[in-house]
């Protein structure tokens, strides 16, 4: 369970874009908007931050993953990915490796960061 997330990205405004089209699919808006710390989430509260960062400071791949109500917004999250230009590491589908019923799908954001749209009751 997360309370709150916050990531780092070099390019702030790709990124907003990015997570203002894939949220939406499960229900999140942008909630906050500092100029340089942007907070996402489902009215009131936001839980998902992302933050300019330095470049120069390095990198560190993140892997976030978004509830979904059912496995239909968890394809719309992919096919919101997909035309916000993400690359695609996995498709929608099941994965009994984890449990039964886990139905996920994998994209990369515009700073490599590893974003993931999962619901628990897939069949």
């Amino acid at each position: 369970m997360l309370d709150h997330l916050g990531i780092q990205c070099v390019d702030l405004p790709a990124s907003a874009a990015f997570y203002d089209a894939v949220l939406a699919p499960l229900g999140g808006s942008r909630l906050m908007d500092f100029g340089a710390a942007i907070g996402y989430g489902v009215a009131p509260k936001p839980d998902f931050w992302i933050s300019a960062c330095d470049p120069s400071e390095g990198f560190r791949e993140s892997h976030i993953a978004f509830a979904a109500a059912d496995a239909d917004a968890v394809r719309a999250f992919f096919d919101a990915a997909v035309a916000a230009g993400a690359e695609v590491l996995h498709e929608p589908r099941l994965w009994p490796e984890y449990h039964p019923g886990y139905y996920g799908a994998f994209v990369r954001d515009p700073n490599g960061n590893n974003v993931e749209a999962v619901c628990h009751t897939a069949s």
